[in-house]
């Protein structure tokens, strides 16, 4: 908001229609969220699926931080084998582990930008994203333990485990979200 103070922001609460269904915009975020608030979020969104792909096609940016690309995989599962289904949008799942929080540091590569942040999640991801990811980590990890690969990325829909100090810590990167939404800055 500081970077663009001339831009019009609007907040949509859970009970809204979101403003991207029946308007174009030029940047869609997504935050870090409770559980519950998946849930949530993933019942409301599901009526708007083939909006969100649409959008995603149409190169709308969107930015997912946190746990929030999780309500648009396939499935949450709860540590007792459980299900919440997602939207369905991208080929992936998610595991809770509500018992072990992941905190850690990550440096990773976005083309040719160094980036950096920091993770703190109850959830790992787990399918191929090799053809979609985000960042190629140098240090820490993907979207899981095991994976180098953190996060989803097509066109310009960006989902990532890193939060919200992101747009902070690289600014970089900001500037070339900044530029795919219009912005001048």
């Amino acid at each position: 908001k500081m970077c663009i103070p001339e831009a019009e922001f609007i907040e949509t609460a859970i009970d809204d229609i979101p403003t991207f269904v029946n308007e174009n915009v030029n940047l869609i975020y997504l935050g870090p969220m409770t559980e519950k608030t998946q849930e949530k979020v993933i019942r409301k969104l599901l009526p708007y699926k083939e909006r969100i792909e649409e959008l995603i096609e149409k190169n709308v940016f969107f930015l997912f931080t946190g746990n929030a690309m999780e309500v648009l995989g396939e499935y949450i599962e709860n540590e007792d084998g459980s299900k919440i289904e997602g939207i369905g949008i991208f080929n992936v799942h998610s595991k809770r582990d509500m018992m072990h929080r992941h905190n850690s540091f990550l440096i990773g590569k976005y083309g040719d930008l160094e980036m950096v942040g920091f993770k703190s999640q109850f959830t790992m991801m787990y399918g191929d994203n090799s053809n979609s990811y985000f960042l190629d980590v140098e240090k820490g990890i993907g979207i899981n333990k095991e994976s180098k690969l953190e996060g989803i990325k097509k066109n310009n829909f960006i989902g990532t485990y890193l939060l919200g100090p992101i747009l902070i810590q690289n600014p970089l990167f900001t500037q070339k979200v900044m530029e795919a939404i219009g912005a001048k800055g």
